[in-house]
């Protein structure tokens, strides 16, 4: 039996959990997420963001995937796929986290602090 397409994300159950939670938020929510995600850059290699930053010009509102019309989130997403393992599923769990409390504000504390 084959696999069918799978998504970045889909081999952590606890990441897939998120990023579909996510899909389903307000604008508002997602822009407080994204700039949750955004605030991961530091973790990023600066090679690596080049990159990200070259794809959602390419990219965005043009994909097929739910967060390609926005270019904030595209460019949160794509640096969340950059990220070391450890770094997306820490902030998989902070997303579901605040999803579930209904407590998004609670991901703009962390990104100040």
């Amino acid at each position: 039996m084959t696999q069918g397409y799978r998504r970045w994300y889909d081999n952590d159950p606890i990441l897939k959990e998120a990023l579909e939670l996510l899909k389903l938020q307000t604008d508002d929510k997602k822009s407080t997420a994204a700039e949750f995600i955004i605030s991961l850059q530091e973790q990023v290699a600066q090679d690596v963001i080049e990159r990200i930053y070259d794809i959602t010009k390419e990219f965005a509102g043009k994909g097929n995937r739910w967060y390609d019309a926005d270019p904030v989130m595209l460019r949160a997403i794509e640096l969340l796929r950059a990220a070391p393992p450890k770094t997306q599923r820490v902030a998989a769990l902070k997303l579901l986290l605040a999803m579930e409390n209904n407590d998004m504000e609670s991901l703009e504390k962390e990104e100040n602090e």
